[in-house]
């Protein structure tokens, strides 16, 4: 009979699931937060360093940039620090940039910051999901599918905070700082409530001197980069979809990415009870399958309701994918987790971009089609990869 406090490697003390689930729900909210606030407030960054489109869009496009290559010294850290220290380390790092970005003095100085944020981003990244899928070997439970969930309320929390702060006042080093207090108050609640890493010494993987990569990752990292292309392309183009394709007025155009959002995180909150029952290869393989399909049936019937029809089952059939990714990657290690988390960074940058190409040389209905063919490619990726056996919710 499995025991509901298993003893770890690293200390003789059991960490019970649920407090450790709560711990580790609070670093993956606390990342959300944390990039949900100076996201907010990109307006007032803009405004302050008198940023060009231009100059935007690379600030923009460096967190993730940085984040994605990263991935060499991530696994080097992870096997340096552990994911626990890593967590500590990376999470303390992301609350005390908010205030230095608030605060930069010019463009050159606001860059650096953002490629800082960067890294850290993607330690964080790496640590929070193998302290996801370490719990659930620990405990023998499913728990990663509302871990991210937990992600998606913490950006839902910068949010309305950001919104409550500008009503307030418009003063940005106010409102970072009071985010930055926030974060380091939930991360040093958290802290204990980590799981402790199993022993460094005498392992295989300490004395490994480089990233190796080996083809189940590559297989992993492809199945991460399609699905992360499906996401970030629903966020970025689905209001544009709505309003010049399906004809939606200016209220009911940003409903797209609101429909795509709650289904995505309500389908997390109940994902792994089906993870239990079925496996988290046959959730990945259906579904991505009902994401493909149901937005490629939706595109030829026209019309909002279809469209807004074929959103949701992008949201609930992509929902479980990267959890379950995730998962399988820490399954092999640090170097493969590493990988899958800057595969998925990539993805997620070149999407939107990529996108774009296509709706500008075939229209945007090419555009979606290959947002669910994207979608589609996940299910014959998860064909070669080898899912963790299913364990109990």
């Amino acid at each position: 009979m499995r025991s509901e406090q298993p003893r770890t490697r690293a200390t003789s003390d059991p960490i019970p699931f649920h407090r450790a689930q709560l711990g580790i729900a609070v670093v993956f909210a606390l990342l959300g937060f944390q990039y949900a606030t100076w996201a907010s407030r990109v307006p007032a960054l803009t405004e302050r360093l008198g940023l060009s489109e231009a100059r935007l869009g690379l600030l923009l496009m460096a967190c993730g940039a940085s984040a994605a290559a990263s991935f060499p010294l991530v696994t080097a850290l992870m096997r340096r620090l552990g994911s626990r220290r890593l967590v500590l380390l990376s999470a303390a790092v992301l609350a005390l940039l908010l205030p230095a970005l608030a605060l930069a003095p010019n463009y050159p100085a606001a860059l650096a910051v953002i490629c800082c944020d960067g890294v850290a981003v993607g330690c964080l990244n790496v640590a929070m999901n193998a302290q996801g899928a370490a719990l659930e070997v620990a405990h023998g439970r499913t728990a990663m599918a509302r871990l991210h969930a937990a992600f998606s309320a913490g950006s839902l929390g910068a949010a309305l905070l950001a919104s409550g702060v500008t009503a307030l006042t418009p003063d940005l080093p106010s409102h970072f700082a009071l985010a930055c207090v926030l974060l380091l108050l939930l991360l040093a609640w958290a802290g204990p409530r980590l799981l402790p890493d199993a022993s460094h010494h005498g392992g295989e993987e300490p004395r490994r001197s480089r990233a190796v990569v080996t083809a189940a990752a590559l297989w992993m990292g492809a199945a991460m980069a399609f699905a992360t292309v499906t996401e970030g392309a629903m966020n970025d183009w689905s209001a544009l979809y709505l309003d010049t394709v399906a004809g939606a007025s200016e209220q009911i155009a940003p409903l797209g990415i609101a429909v795509v959002s709650v289904t995505m995180v309500t389908a997390r909150l109940f994902a792994d009870g089906l993870r239990s029952r079925w496996g988290d290869g046959r959730v990945v393989r259906a579904g991505s399958a009902l994401a493909g399909t149901g937005l490629a049936l939706a595109l030829p019937a026209g019309g909002i309701v279809p469209t807004l029809i074929g959103f949701a089952c992008v949201g609930l059939g992509a929902a479980a994918v990267t959890p379950c990714v995730y998962v399988a990657a820490a399954h092999k290690g640090p170097d493969a987790l590493a990988l899958v988390a800057a595969m998925g960074t990539t993805g997620l940058l070149a999407g939107p971009a990529l996108i774009g190409f296509i709706a500008s040389a075939g229209g945007l209905v090419w555009g979606m089609g290959a947002v669910a063919g994207s979608a589609l490619l996940v299910t014959l990726c998860a064909t070669r990869v080898t899912w963790p056996r299913p364990t109990t919710g």
